[in-house]
């Protein structure tokens, strides 16, 4: 897959919250961190199937509505708007570095909720 196809594959996924099918466009050794300070969040595709069963996928609600996308060599920047986990919006920027058709950093970047 393309850096553009991996990422497309895992936000239809997520919207869909079919975990087995998000896991697919990962790494088995994925890992994701929070900026700015760089705090390691998950390590490997298993400790991301777990926390996005317990987390995230358990919210009926739950949908990410791309605002905006980069694709810059072997990295996707995304820019989102997630609903379903809290009672606003929660606006977002994420950046996946993609190596062999396969998602293996995460970056996430929170921005503060939404108006």
């Amino acid at each position: 897959m393309t850096p553009l196809e991996c990422v497309e594959l895992q936000l239809a996924a997520y919207n869909e919250r079919n975990l087995e099918r998000f896991l697919t466009a990962f790494s088995e050794t994925v890992r994701c961190y929070r900026l700015p300070d760089m705090a390691l969040t998950i390590d490997g595709r298993a400790a991301m199937g777990e926390f996005y069963a317990a987390n995230r996928f358990v919210h009926e609600g739950l949908h990410a509505k791309l605002l905006n996308r980069m694709v810059v060599g072997n990295k996707v920047i995304d820019h989102e708007l997630i609903d379903g986990l809290g009672p606003e919006p929660m606006e977002t920027s994420v950046i996946f570095v993609i190596e062999d058709g396969l998602i293996v950093q995460v970056f996430f970047m929170p921005a503060k909720t939404a108006s």
